[in-house]
């Protein structure tokens, strides 16, 4: 527990890098924001679940590694947009709404698909590895034919600072370097304090994949993201939980499932309880998502109180507590229905204020 405090100020520093030189190099690149934190930001920050996971299915820990992909995809959606929309509304990108989320959606079902018959193969992780570099090669070549799209209709594109210090592309990668070494760095300290904690309290390596390894590895997103949000990069800190969620499936489960020395054993928990949790929240960011385009901050709040709900029942079935049973018929029987029917409700009551409003 001694590398806690440095571990945190290691990734409060490293995200303000990362988000400085990111946010900079897109200007210098002719790449949006957008693109920057689907992609360079994103992949950086989701970094210590890929070591994390390839070193255990490497060495036959499986149950950290799907752990790990899995609770950190819900604690990126439900904890760091929860927490970043609580500080300031996000606006969210019309692009996310077509194109990312539903990809994001089908690639969380494919896994489901694949997990359903007790493995991950290396051909299924091949065929993650092979989405994402389509995914990659498509989103920049997007950005850079809209950028330069809007020069040649002399649109609104964002200058560079001629005099700022870190004006030059050479520094804005060194700060890139930098803020992904700190992040690195600080979360690694952070998780080998978590780990040794929660082995000492006996816990089974899925939930501690599910919780102490997954918040662990995704502390340089809720950095990153929180950051963002502070500093006004909205596109940035929406853009890096939806890119680092691809990640995590089509990168660090495939290069996981690609190079372990056999089958990835999926436990009989994950696709029929974990998986399906994670699939529902995805399916859940598009009704709030197309809503406005905007993440308002009771919505966020919302996030978060199911991200509590999900590790409180964890934490109940894992210890065999006897509340565990009446939490979940709550949970199942009221109040999910429940958050289902009003988002629902809300996209429908905005798809027909968007029909009033395009009619004659």
């Amino acid at each position: 527990m001694l590398w806690f405090i440095p571990g945190l100020i290691a990734l409060i520093v490293g995200a303000e890098l990362l988000v400085r030189g990111a946010s900079k190099l897109a200007l210098s690149f002719g790449i949006s924001p957008l693109v920057v934190g689907l992609t360079v930001v994103a992949f950086g920050t989701s970094s210590p679940e890929l070591a994390v996971s390839v070193q255990s299915a490497w060495s036959g820990r499986v149950d950290i590694a799907l752990g790990n992909v899995v609770g950190s995809n819900l604690f990126n959606v439900l904890f760091i947009l929860g927490v970043s929309a609580l500080i300031t509304p996000l606006v969210v990108h019309r692009q996310l709404v077509r194109q990312e989320i539903p990809l994001l959606v089908g690639a969380s079902l494919l896994l489901w698909a694949l997990a359903a018959d007790g493995g991950i193969s290396r051909w299924d992780g091949l065929i993650f590895v092979g989405l994402l570099l389509g995914y990659t090669v498509l989103v920049i070549r997007q950005s850079r034919r809209e950028t330069a799209a809007d020069r040649e209709a002399g649109g609104d594109v964002p200058a560079m600072d001629e005099q700022a210090w870190d004006r030059h592309w050479g520094v804005q990668i060194l700060l890139v370097v930098a803020g992904l070494a700190l992040l690195i760095l600080g979360s690694n300290w952070l998780v080998d304090a978590a780990v040794t904690l929660a082995r000492q309290w006996g816990m089974s390596e899925l939930i501690v994949g599910l919780t102490i390894v997954s918040i662990g590895t995704s502390l340089p997103e809720v950095a990153t993201s929180v950051m963002a949000a502070l500093r006004g990069e909205r596109d940035i800190a929406v853009g890096n939980v939806v890119g680092s969620c691809l990640f995590n499936i089509l990168a660090v489960l495939g290069v996981s499932a690609s190079i372990a020395p056999s089958e990835l054993l999926v436990p009989p928990s994950m696709p029929a309880f974990d998986i399906p949790v994670m699939v529902a929240v995805t399916v859940a960011c598009l009704p709030i998502f197309f809503t406005g385009h905007l993440i308002a901050r009771w919505e966020g709040g919302l996030f978060l109180a199911y991200y509590i709900a999900y590790t409180a029942y964890l934490i109940l079935d894992a210890t065999g507590h006897d509340a565990q049973a009446g939490f979940s018929m709550v949970m199942i029987g009221f109040v999910l229905p429940f958050t289902a029917v009003t988002l629902l409700v809300l996209a429908w009551r905005h798809w027909r204020t968007l029909r009033a409003g395009n009619s004659p």
